[in-house]
Order: structure tokens, then C-alpha cells, then sequence
């Protein structure tokens, strides 16, 4: 099947290059990371969690959401996502990996997750969060390999492939609520020090992860002949509503529950991300970005008319996953770190190799989702050619 993606027009070979490109200037800050350490980053002691964790907890979400095609189809027998099964697991696949990459590169040298599998320590969420994400690449590319390549026969899966489907499902939700408990197993960092993160995260997930697979499948559908439907997009965009809405939800009682109760170190680090805090407002324009953004999203998702315009769904989807990316990204992970457990304000800014190295991870998990779909579109439309 890889030859599918060794042949392709002049727009996607330009795509790839590009890809490559991206891929080839952050190695290079890499390289230099990998000599000179973390100093290179914009972390310190005081936040040693940055653009790198950000990303890893925006896109486990990315690879969780899978289960939101998986589970209606195969559980729940809904034929109508038959064609976009595929093509959310192999939205999965990219993601989980560079969610294991965006770790490796945090480590400032990569040879250190080794020592996580030689000296393993059952008490901790990484050791868990390594392990589901590991099983969940592992589950994926099984699945999606014997299904995708039943369908290429024109035949029934095997029959032992579908108990591994049922439980690629609950491993789904594990993957985020491990993530979860990383931060709300903190008791030092108040802002992350709640039983509702893994609820927060898993809603997130459901939303954003979904929202990216749409417009993914209308990219599909305006550059290729394969067209999975409009039905199974406006059901999937009905999923990010009742997602994104219980995700803002749980933000608004996290809210109340802080300022009702009015713990001063609580309070501190919402009003760091939505005020400024001694000054330092570096993040206050990001977050009220991230509010517009959400209401925008429900207000063209929660109108039956608007969200089954062809035209307006994308921006929805957009806005969705852009207020998500900076509230579980920049607002999650510096929110946590700032102020500090003695109450101090620090900044932290990414710096240009931080960046670098991100867009680099980014351009590798763009790659694979390339390869990937550039094979399922091919073999789907000589599928529909046959037919």
C-alpha cells in the first residue's frame, strides 16, 4: 500500500518537500538543544513545563478523539460513519506520535525515556501515560491495518479484530485521563489540584479532536474524488457542540468554585491568565482569544441552520479548535506554573528554537497524516471506481 503514496501530482510533491523542509530547520535546532540542553528553551526552574507539554496534552486530545467515529460505528452498528472511520484512525495514529515525540524532545536528551522502561515505577502517571500511549499507537495501527486492508479485498474483517476495537475505546479515554492526573496529581500547583481535569481534558478531546477530522474530511472532499458525505460531517459537527458546550461548562464551574470559595492561591492563577497579575499580562490577550473564540464557536454550532453551511461549519470548527489549542496549551500549562507555590510572578516566553523544534514535531506528524490519507483516498477511490 506505502507505493499509493510515492506517486501524487506536482501540489502534493510541494507539499511534502515543504513538509520536509520544516522537518530538516528544526532538526537543526534540535541538534542544538541536544548539545547545549534545555537552556536553549524559554523554561526555568520555576516553569518547567512549557510549549513542548502543551502540545502533548492538546494532541493525546487529538488522538483520543478517534473513539468519537469508532465507537458509533462499530458499537452502534451507525453505517453512516463508515467512511470516516478510517480516516479518524488514521488521524490517531500522527497524533499519538507526536504526542511521544513532543515528550522525547522535553527531555532534552531522548535516551532518558529509556530509564522509564528499565527502572519503572508503577506510582507514576508518566510511567502510565508512557505505557497507554505506546498501546494506544499499538492498538491503531493493528486495527486500522486489518480493516483498512479487509476493505481493500472487499471483505469482512476478521472476527478477531473487533474485541481489540471494543477495547481501543476505553484505552482512548485512558490515554487523557492519564495525562489528566500529570497535573491534578500535583497537590503543590492549585490551579491543576482538581478531580474535574480528567473530566476537562476528556470534553476538550471531544470536541477539538472531531473538529480537526472535519475539516480534514472537507480538505478531502474539495482536493480529491472521494467524498464521504455531508450526513456523517453535520452528525460528527453535532458532536463537537454537545462536547465543546459541556468543555465550557466545566471551565465555568471551575470559575465559580474558585471565586465563591475565595482561596487566595487559587484565585491568583485565573486572574494571572484573565487580568494580569503584578504587572505581567502576557497571557491575558491569549485567553480572552481563546473566550471570544469559544462563544463564537457555540453560537455558529448551537444554530442548526449555521452549522450545516458548508461555508460557516469551517470557521466553526476553526474557532473550536484554536480556543481549545490556547486554553489547554498555553493557559493549562504556564496557568499552572504562575504565580509560584511562594506566590511569585515569572514570565515565560518560547523562544525561536522552543518553536522551531515544535514546528518540527508538527511538520513529522503532518508528514505521517499525509502518507497516511494519501493511501486510504487512493485506495477508496478505486474502491468507488469499481463499484
Amino acid at each position: 500500500m506505502l507505493d499509493k503514496a510515492l506517486s501524487g501530482s506536482s501540489r502534493y510533491w510541494t507539499w511534502v518537500i515543504a513538509l520536509m523542509a520544516i522537518i530538516g530547520i528544526g532538526f537543526v535546532f534540535w541538534v542544538q538543544q541536544m548539545i547545549e540542553g534545555l537552556t536553549i528553551t524559554g523554561l526555568s526552574r520555576d516553569v518547567t513545563w512549557g510549549l513542548y507539554i502543551a502540545q502533548l496534552t492538546f494532541f493525546v486530545g487529538v488522538a483520543a478523539s478517534a473513539v468519537m467515529v469508532v465507537l458509533p460505528y462499530y458499537l452502534h452498528d451507525y453505517k453512516e460513519f463508515g467512511k470516516l472511520t478510517i480516516l479518524g484512525e488514521f488521524l490517531a495514529i500522527p497524533a499519538v506520535i507526536m504526542c511521544m515525540a513532543f515528550v522525547f524532545v522535553d527531555m532534552g536528551q531522548p535516551i532518558r525515556i529509556v530509564n522509564v522502561f528499565l527502572h519503572p515505577s508503577p506510582t507514576s502517571p508518566m510511567f502510565w501515560d508512557t505505557v497507554a500511549l505506546f498501546g494506544y499507537l499499538v492498538l491503531n495501527v493493528v486495527i486500522a491495518y486489518v480493516t483498512f486492508g479487509a476493505e481493500k479485498k472487499g471483505i469482512a474483517p476478521p472476527k478477531w479484530i473487533k474485541p481489540i476495537i471494543i477495547l481501543s475505546i476505553p484505552w482512548a479515554v485512558s490515554i487523557h485521563t492519564v495525562t489528566a492526573f500529570l497535573y491534578s496529581g500535583l497537590p503543590g500547583r492549585g490551579f491543576w489540584l482538581t478531580a474535574i481535569m480528567a473530566p476537562r481534558f476528556l470534553a476538550s478531546a471531544f470536541a477539538g479532536g472531531p473538529a480537526i477530522l472535519i475539516l480534514l474530511v472537507l480538505l478531502v472532499r474539495k482536493l480529491t474524488k472521494f467524498d464521504p458525505g455531508l450526513k456523517p460531517i453535520f452528525k460528527l459537527a453535532e458532536i463537537v457542540t454537545y462536547a465543546m458546550l459541556v468543555n465550557v461548562f466545566f471551565v465555568l464551574m471551575e470559575i465559580f468554585t474558585v471565586f465563591y470559595s475565595q482561596i487566595p492561591g487559587h484565585m491568583d492563577h485565573f486572574t494571572f491568565l484573565y487580568v494580569g497579575l503584578d504587572g505581567n499580562t502576557t497571557l491575558v490577550p491569549w485567553m480572552w482569544t481563546s473566550t471570544i473564540l469559544a462563544a463564537v464557536a457555540l453560537f455558529l454550532l448551537l444554530v442548526p441552520k449555521l452549522r450545516r453551511n458548508e461555508k460557516v461549519l469551517p470557521v466553526a470548527c476553526g474557532s473550536v479548535i484554536v480556543s481549545i489549542w490556547i486554553d489547554k496549551g498555553l493557559g493549562l500549562m504556564t496557568g499552572g506554573f504562575v504565580p509560584t507555590p511562594t506566590h511569585h510572578v515569572v514570565s515565560y516566553v518560547p523562544t525561536l528554537p522552543e518553536i522551531m523544534i515544535t514546528l518540527m514535531v508538527y511538520g513529522v506528524g503532518a508528514l505521517i497524516l499525509t502518507v497516511l490519507y494519501k493511501i486510504a483516498i487512493t485506495e477508496r477511490e478505486i474502491i468507488e471506481q469499481v463499484k
